[in-house]
């Protein structure tokens, strides 16, 4: 199958089991990545999802992109917050473009993101959790610039796992144990883990994610 011309640059795995509109997963890779990092995981993803694998439309370097530019400081990480919006609201954007263009069904759209991919995915279920069914958040944070400055709202039974690495020297662990605290006060259905890795997705973290999807729909993937 051949990419649609959407709003962001894809790549592509077409659903290969299962009828009628396929469930998706959109995948987000981190800063100074591309499309192709994270699709080198769809050969384990259940067979019945439509993979897609979209490119930050912000270019960091040559052949890296990401969704807003960050500045990492002592302790602390600087984002430009204005890219990081914008960024967000093109992604909303390209879920219902990809819905459309590829015969998706609407009601089971899952983002699975890596780093600042994990940190668009918390911050488009924080604001438009309409346009999807659960995160699959990977080594990333919270940004306080996406959280709502009131309670929001439509997270009742909102499906979430988060893996982070216990040795993460890029986004330390403290950021997924303060996002744990964050979600247990949301209605939302939440599996967290932690891993004796670093700043990666190991097979454990991996295994567990593709069962936690699998299980989305309804049973196991045969490994």
């Amino acid at each position: 199958m051949i990419p649609a011309k959407l709003s962001l640059h894809h790549v592509i795995r077409p659903a290969q089991d299962g009828n009628g509109k396929p469930p998706m997963i959109i995948l987000l890779h981190g800063v100074g990545s591309n499309e192709n990092d994270l699709f080198g995981l769809s050969p384990y993803l259940d067979k019945r999802f439509l993979v897609i694998s979209a490119r930050g439309p912000v270019t960091v370097m040559p052949g890296g992109y990401g969704w807003y530019h960050v500045d990492f400081l002592p302790g602390r990480m600087e984002i430009n917050a204005a890219e990081e919006a914008e960024s967000r609201q093109t992604l909303i954007g390209f879920i219902d473009e990809a819905v459309t263009a590829y015969g998706a069904d609407p009601q089971q759209v899952y983002l699975m993101g890596f780093s600042q991919g994990a940190i668009m995915s918390y911050g488009i279920m924080l604001t438009a959790p309409s346009k999807i069914a659960g995160v699959i958040a990977m080594s990333g944070r919270l940004l306080d610039e996406a959280r709502p400055t009131q309670k929001p709202q439509g997270l009742e039974g909102f499906l979430i796992i988060v893996a982070h690495g216990e040795y993460d020297n890029v986004i330390p662990i403290r950021y997924a144990r303060e996002a744990k605290e964050y979600l247990q006060t949301l209605p939302v259905a939440m599996t967290y883990h932690e891993y004796p890795m670093a700043h990666e997705v190991s097979e454990q973290s991996l295994r567990d994610i593709v069962a936690w999807l699998a299980m989305r729909l309804g049973s196991h993937q045969d490994q």
